[in-house]
Formats: structure tokens, sequence, C-alpha cells
């Protein structure tokens, strides 16, 4: 299922991925670092939901008490609870 989710806090606006049962696939982010988003798109493909959010979630970006990577981790969670 196709997942959309508002970030907050980070100059990415917008993150969009699907959920296969509890596999991620097809991240990508609406604005934010493109390089190193599409990184991390790449690298979570094909990864078990929970084993991203444990990976992703409580990073920060400089001085902010988020980060883009938390960002996909808060989306995975949201999406998971629908």
């Amino acid at each position: 299922m196709k997942y959309s989710y508002r970030c907050k806090g980070t100059c990415s606006s917008k993150v969009e991925f699907e959920l296969d049962g509890n596999t991620v696939y097809n991240v990508s982010f609406t604005g934010g670092c493109n390089g190193n988003l599409k990184g991390i798109a790449s690298l979570v493909e094909g990864m078990d939901a929970d084993y991203a959010v444990e990976r992703l979630k409580g990073i920060t970006c400089g001085f902010k008490n988020t980060s883009c990577p938390d960002q996909l981790a808060r989306a995975i969670e949201e999406a998971k609870k629908m």
C-alpha cells in the first residue's frame, strides 16, 4: 500500500513510500538534500519496516530535533497503525 507523510521540521516537505506487508519499498522525498535522500531511500529498499524504524528513529540534523531519516521512521510507524 502506498503512503504519503508531510514532514515536520525538515528541509524535505513530504515522504512517500510503499509497505508490502512489513517491507519498505519505493521511498521518495520531496525537497531536502537530493543525493542524501536518494541514498536513504536506496538503503531502506526492501528492508523490514520495524528494522528501518529502529535504525532511523531519533536521528537529528544539525540543531534540529529531527531529520529526514527520523521523519521517515515516524511515517512508517504511522502507516503501520492504519
